[in-house]
């Protein structure tokens, strides 16, 4: 079930996620140049609109037809995400998710029935009208029956929102989005959900709070402050790095694995989530975008004229109350890392049959992040150990068909098991000096 609810969500941040600098764009534009800016200007203003109502939604629709066929699926994804954008007055985000990846699963379909029948010489024109013809068709059911649909759901998931908000029951929310981020599904919540709410209550409101319900680097810094001060062994040792490369580099991942370790420390980072949400509805904290990664810089840079102190005033009693409770719970039980799992991996990898690797691949749910600094951690080694060996990352799904040897966390493994079985698999517990690095480049070495 976790397997299959990492990868839905996986396919809906994966529609967002690569087009994050072009929603963080659109941000800066708003929170410089509409009335209340930090420099209103009535002409720069003029691209925020069409930004939000039609450049955001066509590459969302592109992408999404685009991770199920390619090129061809995303070219009519974003002509049949048109149609529900024409057809509505509010940002039509989700119906460019539905839309897009329906006419790539369309197109993929007539691609498949079609292939090897046809004539010899007619295969530009029967690809180009086909691409065509279904785009045209898409467009105009998506105007008149998708688009009106999507907005009335979209109007009511709206209300509901509100009325949480109104009721001050939002720091409700940490009891999922913490949970679920602990399981990586930290990008399906930020990108897959809380933007497109947040950019349509950007559009009204000129900021928006839920921005800052996943993003929020708080958490994460006084878990990590706690393990610092409170922790016994590896886990304390590694969490001085961590906390740089969570806090300042943005990389939430980082800290996954210490409450995976510690389960019960699951506590403190709702406790910390709820409190910093309850600190910004309080004060009436926003984004004007989606910081992305989660550093404690970008979340600065999103923070509207006037702004800032709110933001922060969340983000520290977060890192305070998180701290507070984890603090309690290290210190009432002492953390008990596995050493036997970790025993056990040293000896699995000292027995991997031995190949001759030219390619590593260093996978994580998104590609951008914790495989990022993984892979680059693990380059130096290697490169240290005057290997002559090819380090790369990427998300699970889009592992590169050449690579021999792939590298990803343990609670990942199971999707890079099923996805690519022909290929060896190390997985490591910590991507803060994890012992796996130096077994594995040892055992490269010989």
């Amino acid at each position: 079930m976790r397997e299959k609810i990492q990868r839905f969500g996986r396919f809906l941040s994966g529609m967002v996620l690569p087009n994050i600098g072009a929603f963080i764009a659109w941000g800066l534009i708003t929170a410089l140049f509409i009335d209340t800016g930090w420099a209103p200007n009535k002409t720069f203003v003029t691209l925020v609109d069409p930004m939000i109502k039609y450049l955001l939604p066509l590459l969302i629709g592109y992408t999404g037809g685009k991770l199920v066929h390619g090129q061809r699926g995303g070219v009519v994804g974003a002509a049949a995400s048109m149609g529900v954008i024409v057809g509505s007055t509010i940002p039509m985000f989700l119906g460019a998710m539905i839309m897009g990846p329906f006419a790539g699963f369309l197109m993929k379909k007539f691609d498949e029935a079609i292939d090897g029948k046809i004539p010899s010489g007619f295969e530009m024109l029967v690809n180009n009208f086909s691409a065509g013809i279904l785009a045209a068709v898409l467009a105009i059911f998506a105007l008149v029956g998708v688009g009106p649909v999507v907005q009335a759901l979209s109007t009511a998931l709206g209300n509901g929102v509100n009325v949480f908000v109104k009721a001050g029951l939002l720091p409700l929310a940490s009891l999922f989005i913490e949970p679920a981020k602990i399981l990586f599904l930290n990008n399906a919540i930020n990108h897959g959900v809380l933007t497109p709410l947040g950019v349509a209550q950007v559009a009204t409101a000129g900021k928006s709070v839920f921005y800052l319900l996943e993003a929020n680097p708080g958490p994460g810094l006084g878990l990590l402050a706690a393990v610092w001060m409170f922790g016994k062994g590896a886990a304390k040792e590694s969490a001085p790095g961590a906390i740089i490369i969570h806090f300042l580099g943005g990389i939430h991942e980082i800290y996954f694995p210490y409450v995976l370790m510690n389960p019960i420390l699951l506590l403190a980072v709702i406790g910390g989530g709820m409190s910093g949400v309850l600190t910004f509805t309080l004060l009436g904290a926003g984004l004007v975008a989606s910081p992305s990664p989660g550093s404690i810089f970008a979340v600065m840079a999103m923070a509207p004229k006037g702004g800032l102190l709110p933001v922060l005033a969340g983000v520290t009693v977060a890192a305070v109350v998180t701290f507070l409770i984890a603090a309690v719970i290290l210190r009432a039980k002492e953390s008990k890392t596995d050493l036997e799992s970790a025993k056990s991996q040293v000896k699995e990898l000292k027995g991997l049959r031995q190949t001759n690797i030219k390619k590593i691949v260093f996978a994580c749910d998104a590609g951008m992040g914790s495989s990022a600094m993984g892979a680059s951690t693990l380059r130096k080694k290697i490169k240290a150990a005057g290997l002559d060996i090819e380090v790369v990352h990427s998300s699970i799904e889009e592992i590169p068909s050449d690579a021999q040897l792939i590298v990803t966390h343990e609670s990942l493994a199971d999707r890079a098991h099923t996805d690519h079985p022909g290929i060896e698999i190390v997985t490591i517990t910590n991507f803060v000096g994890a012992p796996e690095y130096d077994t594995l480049v040892s055992r490269l070495a010989k």
